[in-house]
């Protein structure tokens, strides 16, 4: 009963108003007293290792999202470097992973999934070289570490912002809310690599302030169109597997799509599983020449 009050609550909660707020207040930095009791009740309250921080020291931040997009210290993740393995971008636990069925939808959790083709912003030509591919969702929760990392070497392509709403991606929201992944708020980041298209999509929740990435910053255009970014030339943006590309002020999701038979998700890489950023996730086919 509490958990279907909980989703109900959220149909009538100022969704947008409120996460923003939370964003604002996360970026204070005016009340250095009240943001250090924040950041040690939330350490304590989710059990946050502050060991593996590059700044282990709590009251060093300047704020609450300088807490929690902290770095991590040199070597707390390796990334595996093997040509072909196809590493977890980041820390978190395993919603669902699979294949996009026939009718471009992705299973989202027992009697839910949402469609490809919204996810990536509505455009069919977009999605079509996701066509039955391959998906994993991971969710972050709020202990984890939430710099979003390259799961191989690519070049950024496209970058689209997707208006939405800002449901909680809990699993009792996720189990709840129909089409979920494709109608909360979303950044949908369109890479070139040499298997072929990659997809990365950073999904806003409840309380989110932002969503930020390395080449843009803070991605916040008109909260009602959707808007897109072109990269090539002069102004294209190479990474290799490993790096930065994104992060979430305060925590959220992460789904990732590939293009059919590309790639094999590891047989261990399964629903509920804890994942850590750099891991192998995935083993790659025979890349596109």
């Amino acid at each position: 009963m509490l958990d279907k009050l909980f989703v109900l609550s959220q149909y009538v909660t100022p969704q947008l108003a409120l996460s923003r707020l939370a964003g604002r207040l996360a970026d204070s930095n005016r009340t250095p007293a009240l943001k250090n009791r924040v950041i040690n009740w939330f350490i304590g309250r989710y059990g946050v290792n502050m060991s593996e921080a590059a700044e282990p020291d709590p009251t060093a931040y300047d704020s609450f999202n300088a807490f929690f997009t902290r770095a991590l210290k040199p070597g707390v993740r390796t990334v595996d470097q093997r040509p072909d393995i196809f590493v977890s971008p980041v820390d978190g636990a395993i919603s669902q992973i699979g294949q996009v069925n026939a009718d471009d939808r992705v299973f989202q959790a027992k009697g839910q999934s949402f469609s490809l083709v919204e996810l990536l912003g509505g455009d069919k030509q977009r999605a079509e070289a996701f066509h039955e591919g391959e998906f994993a969702t991971i969710y972050l929760s709020p202990k984890d570490y939430h710099r979003i990392h390259m799961p191989m070497a690519g070049t950024l392509r496209e970058m689209v912002y997707v208006p939405g709403n800002l449901f909680s991606v809990n699993p009792v929201t996720v189990e709840s809310v129909p089409n979920l992944f494709a109608r909360n708020e979303r950044v949908a980041c369109i890479f070139d690599t040499e298997a072929g298209p990659m997809a990365l999509v950073l999904v806003g929740a409840m309380i989110v302030g932002s969503v930020e990435t390395t080449w843009a910053g803070v991605v916040a255009p008109k909260p009602s169109e959707v808007t897109q970014w072109q990269y090539s030339g002069e102004d294209a943006v190479r990474f290799e597997k490993g790096d930065e590309m994104g992060r979430f002020r305060l925590g959220s999701t992460v789904v990732l799509v590939m293009p059919k038979g590309v790639v094999a998700w590891k047989a261990d890489q399964i629903a509920g599983k804890t994942v850590r950023m750099g891991e192998a996730f995935g083993e790659l086919n025979q890349p596109n020449t």
